[in-house]
């Protein structure tokens, strides 16, 4: 795979400017660069999505796989099974009609050179699906990624996590030459990721991942294309992202160096030019070497790198505008199922304390973020009830952002009575968009600026419960650093769903809910009583993971 020249601008925005890449047949690349630098438009450049304004990308025969962030299933396709939604990966059914119609045609015009060609390409076609393991390699993979007890379930009444990995899931069958995956795993629980990666280390083809899981693009990835939103560039590095970014850190270190040396230079000569324009008219040796010395301080000014800007943190307080009640949430006795389903929940009790940081682990489809619409009131319990203190108020983070107007700018998305403009500019320099950034309307945001908008507006709130449903989905690294000392400071009580284990160190929780699966049979588990409070420690979450494994 080449690309060649890439240059694209919206207007007087700038993304690619004569960028080049080039990767062999088996890479496993991952692509990285801070939200809205790109990446998402690189894959629908290679798809043929996004026209570009010069340049070319050549896929030599590659048949493209390709995993969008934001999952969209077609009226057709909800209400198909799961099984049948994912072998529709592989279309040998309709290729094996198509060759058999070719071969008819064929007994009528047997000299037909046209006929023959398209039966060998429908012929080798058919071979890279691998049509004698067909349903071994579909089994194993739904198997492997924990689908198997949803095979007979219709798409359109899966939740939005499980079809999240059926979508993955059919991606992985196509066994296609070259896979396009943009942050796929958002939505993955621990076990199935682990699976997902040993898989894409061996995968027989080219891999490119856009992605901000470190432990991800560390187990995967042989190469990182980093494309850079300030200088509009792309540049491949050698290794996984450990690697990339020591080599960048190297690379930043030597060039704030040769900047800094450049700077010291021009100071020096432009003190000497004014020196050489102060003196007397007789001294025309002085006078000569200060037009000289100009000469070379004009080239050197041309010359001059470009230093990134660095932005520093701004405090403000976001600490809740008043203190809820001791016990701000209490949950008695809670059911819940939803129409002509099984219970998610039976008898469900707990309590939080003012303060608490509480944490809610489970697989994709347990009904964890369906928890969370019960406790914020838009699903109503079947039976038991959800106390809240009489001073608690609530901010919610949903996956789907609904919080936000993608009619609005940004600006105008996150203003608020209890912060100046100064103050809202700081808050959203915090969240990493800078000067004119905040004039961008949301709606031709990336996702990963959109979450950014939406927990910056959260945070805003001054709320003294604020509840996260998979709050690091589409961060970078660094915007995840932000948040989560954000809410490790943060004085009010947090109940967040997440599968970040580092994320959740970096936010310090106190407490965790296991919401075990619904084919759960061992005690560690404990199906029987359907939920499990116990206090947290990071180890305690990683035996959790561990106890799972067996999944894997």
């Amino acid at each position: 795979m080449k690309a060649e020249h890439l240059q694209l601008a919206y207007g007087a925005k700038v993304i690619y400017d004569d960028c080049d890449f080039h990767f062999d047949v088996e890479d496993k690349v991952g692509i990285v660069g801070v939200n809205g630098a790109g990446k998402t438009t690189l894959f629908r450049a290679i798809l043929g999505q996004q026209e570009l304004d010069d340049g070319e990308i050549t896929l030599p025969g590659l048949r493209l796989g390709y995993l969008p962030q934001e999952i969209v299933i077609s009226p057709e396709d909800k209400a198909i099974t799961v099984w049948e939604y994912v072998a529709a990966g592989r279309p040998v059914d309709s290729l094996q009609l198509e060759l058999n119609a070719e071969y008819e045609k064929l007994a009528k015009y047997p000299e037909s050179k046209a006929i023959l060609e398209r039966i060998t390409k429908l012929q080798d076609l058919i071979d890279t699906y691998d049509v004698a393991n067909f349903d071994y390699e579909l089994l194993r993979i739904l198997e492997k990624m924990h689908l198997s007890g949803l095979v007979d379930q219709k798409m359109q009444d899966l939740s939005g996590g499980q079809k999240s990995k059926v979508a993955f899931a059919r991606v992985l069958f196509e066994n296609a030459g070259l896979l396009l995956l943009d942050e796929p795993t958002n939505h993955l629980d621990a076990m199935t990721k682990q699976f997902v990666m040993n898989f894409l280390r061996h995968y027989k083809g080219m891999v490119m991942v856009i992605s901000h899981d470190i432990e991800f693009l560390d187990a995967v990835t042989n190469k990182t294309l980093f494309v850079n939103k300030v200088t509009h560039k792309m540049k491949v590095y050698r290794g996984n992202y450990t690697d990339f970014r020591r080599q960048y850190a190297e690379e930043k270190a030597a060039e704030d160096a040769r900047i800094t040396e450049q700077e010291r230079e021009i100071r020096r000569l432009t003190e000497f030019v004014e020196r050489a324009r102060a003196a007397k008219r007789s001294n025309t040796a002085l006078i000569g070497m200060g037009h000289q010395r100009e000469k070379v301080l004009a080239k050197k000014l041309a010359e001059l790198e470009t230093r990134e800007k660095d932005y520093g943190r701004v405090e403000i307080n976001i600490s809740p505008a008043k203190q809820s009640n001791k016990t701000p949430l209490e949950v008695q006795n809670l059911s819940f199922a939803y129409p002509d389903s099984p219970e998610l929940y039976s008898r469900l009790s707990f309590a939080l304390t003012r303060g608490e940081k509480f944490l809610i682990v489970g697989e994709n489809g347990v009904g964890k973020s369906t928890l969370l619409k019960l406790i914020v009131g838009e699903l109503t319990p079947t039976s038991g009830s959800i106390i809240l203190g009489a001073n608690t108020t609530i901010a919610y983070y949903a996956q789907e952002l609904e919080i936000l107007d993608p009619r609005r700018t940004i600006f105008e998305n996150i203003q608020s009575h209890d912060f100046t403009d100064t103050e809202l500019r700081g808050m959203l320099s915090n969240f990493l968009f800078h000067d004119d950034d905040i004039y961008k309307k949301v709606g031709v945001l990336s996702p990963g600026e959109k979450a950014r908008v939406a927990l910056c507006k959260i945070l805003l709130q001054r709320a003294n419960l604020i509840i996260l449903d998979e709050p690091t989905n589409h961060f970078d690294p660094e915007t995840q650093k932000i948040v989560g000392e954000n809410l490790h400071g943060y004085s009010g009580t947090i109940i967040m769903v997440s599968h970040n284990p580092a994320f959740v160190e970096q936010v310090g929780i106190t407490r965790m809910l296991v919401v075990p699966s619904k084919n759960s049979t061992t005690d560690h588990k404990n199906a029987s009583s359907l939920a499990i409070v116990k206090n947290y420690s990071r180890e305690l979450l990683e035996y959790y993971y561990y106890l799972n494994s067996d999944l894997i």
